[in-house]
């Protein structure tokens, strides 16, 4: 805790320059030493990611991973979670609750010590917390700097005492306010509009994804979200954990393969266990599904956990086809095993090591080599003991596979067509212009369409491709029958910047692509096939 002070470098004013100069001048008098929680203040996005509506919820993120942790040391079975008629939020838990006696050190409440100063907090000492989300002890202490008012009360030690907060400032001392055998935190806070200026207002469905996703996550916590504003509440408890999450996740899909529920533990490099839990499945659709968790934290930018899942379903695969399949003469690479694969990973490290506060990405390079040994091994387990669910996953892979090649080959020849300069098919209308960043193309529904379009556009720039139909559904649909569709196989050609992994926008012959379809149903299915086109081969 000592180097608290000099981790703490934030003001508690900035005044204006008083030499009288004009600003351009740069002595001693422009060093300022930013004190308290007024540096979160003056860089909110450093800490929470934008100021905007991503941000705002991330405040009710940063408290409720607190509970999550208290549950995750055994201490929390219930958390509940109210959006308030007066714009406020208030998370409250069972847990231990926040230490109220005056830290040894610092001389000051140990809960005012917490909530207005960063890096302060339990998740340094691995003795109060073997895993955490919250480890760099700036969490609730934004949620304090970010806020009009806070409001924390604690139930701990027979009594309950609260205490009030503004703008990261205490303004009322720690007061008992009544007695309680129970224990735990209650937070509630009211986020500043003059920080998030664009909405203050908490948006139900965000909160209950996130809430949702944590009730899988953790089988043993019961987490409920009431909100006041439209008189609705949920709870979320799921004992069957990745297993329930998964089938949540692959809700309405046809399965191939029952949920494959893989876990185990090792320690790595820093000397603390670290626990892994996988679970996968197959649906017969052609994307990959992936989520992944380190300690809770959902990390959309994947990390070191991902990268040792993929390996070892790579090679555990592999070396399975290489020893059970007579006469295989494909070559098969990662991708082909993650065609309609759903995943969820979860793992627990006690020092994570994550690419900023908002924690997007795992680096710890030991959790790769520990998830990659865990999975190949139990998941050989599982092929070996089940030789009809391990037929199924190769054949499933060697569709991937095949439509991979004849995508390659699809690709060849739309290279030779394009160096070659052959016309495109019937229905494209060229312009005059050739540079691509002032060319147009609008994608039209039918010739009646196309031929209203021609009298209208401006024909130095506007380029026109008509369709007769509805598009294939390529979300639904393997990459061989995708290639075959005349109308698919035009849009290629046309736009002449490849596809897939080849797709390159900077060799696409148009600088802007505009949808053009009837404003009815029909219309409205065209452009979402269109676009569903665009997203998955395109992008």
């Amino acid at each position: 805790m000592e180097a608290i002070d000099q981790d703490i470098q934030t003001v508690d004013t900035l005044t204006d320059n008083t030499n009288g100069n004009n600003g351009n001048t740069y002595d001693e008098s422009n060093i300022k030493v930013l004190e308290g929680l007024e540096a979160v203040r003056m860089r909110p996005a450093m800490y929470i990611g934008d100021v905007g509506e991503r941000g705002l919820h991330h405040l009710i993120q940063e408290v409720v991973d607190n509970s999550i942790d208290e549950a995750l040391a055994g201490y929390c079975d219930s958390i509940i979670v109210t959006l308030h008629n007066d714009g406020s939020c208030s998370i409250e838990d069972n847990g231990r609750g926040i230490p109220i006696g005056i830290h040894p050190v610092k001389k000051i409440p140990t809960l005012e010590l917490i909530l207005c100063s960063l890096h302060s907090g339990g998740k340094f000492d691995k003795g109060s917390y073997q895993v955490s989300g919250g480890l760099h002890g700036v969490g609730v202490s934004c949620v304090n700097a970010l806020s009009t008012t806070l409001i924390a009360t604690i139930k701990r030690e027979g009594i309950v005492v609260e205490q009030k907060f503004q703008k990261g400032k205490p303004v009322t001392e720690q007061t008992q306010i009544g007695k309680s055998n129970e224990t735990g935190t209650v937070i509630r806070f009211y986020p500043d509009p003059t920080i998030f200026t664009d909405t203050v207002i908490f948006k139900y469905a965000t909160v209950v994804k996130r809430l949702r996703e944590l009730a899988f996550l953790n089988p043993q916590v019961s987490i409920t979200l009431t909100d006041e504003r439209e008189m609705k509440s949920e709870t979320f408890h799921y004992p069957g954990g990745l297993i329930d999450f998964i089938n949540y996740a692959d809700e309405g899909k046809n399965i191939l393969v029952e949920p494959i529920k893989i876990q185990g533990a090792g320690t790595g490099a820093s000397g603390f266990e670290t626990r892994v839990e996988v679970c996968l499945q197959y649906n017969d659709g052609y994307s990959e599904n992936l989520l992944s968790y380190v300690n809770n934290i959902h990390t959309i930018e994947g990390g070191t956990h991902v990268s040792g899942f993929r390996s070892a379903l790579t090679s555990t695969l592999n070396n399975y086809i290489k020893n059970n399949v007579k006469n295989n003469k494909i070559d098969f690479i990662g991708d082909d095993f993650k065609e309609g694969l759903t995943t969820i990973i979860s793992v627990m490290v006690a020092v994570p090591q994550f690419e900023g506060q908002t924690k997007t990405k795992l680096g710890n390079g030991e959790v790769d080599g520990l998830v990659r040994s865990i999975v190949s091994e139990k998941l050989n387990i599982f092929l070996d003991e089940n030789p009809n669910v391990a037929k199924m996953l190769i054949d499933k892979a060697t569709m991937a596979a095949e439509a991979r090649i004849a995508s390659r080959k699809a690709r060849d020849l739309t290279r030779s067509k394009n160096k070659n300069k052959l016309a495109p098919k019937k229905g494209f209308v060229d312009c005059s212009c050739k540079i691509p960043e002032l060319r147009e193309l609008f994608i039209v529904e039918g010739n009646s369409a196309a031929g209203t379009a021609k009298t209208g556009r401006d024909a130095k720039n506007q380029c026109l491709l008509s369709l007769r139909g509805k598009v294939i559904n390529v979300q639904k649909t393997n990459l061989i029958k995708v290639l075959k569709n005349a109308e698919i196989a035009t849009m290629i050609q046309v736009i002449g910047s490849g596809f897939k992994e080849d797709f390159d926008v900077t060799k696409a012959k148009f600088g802007k692509i505009i949808l053009m379809a009837d404003a009815d149903i029909d219309g409205s299915h065209i452009r979402t096939l269109l676009l569903t086109f665009f997203y998955n081969y395109m992008k």
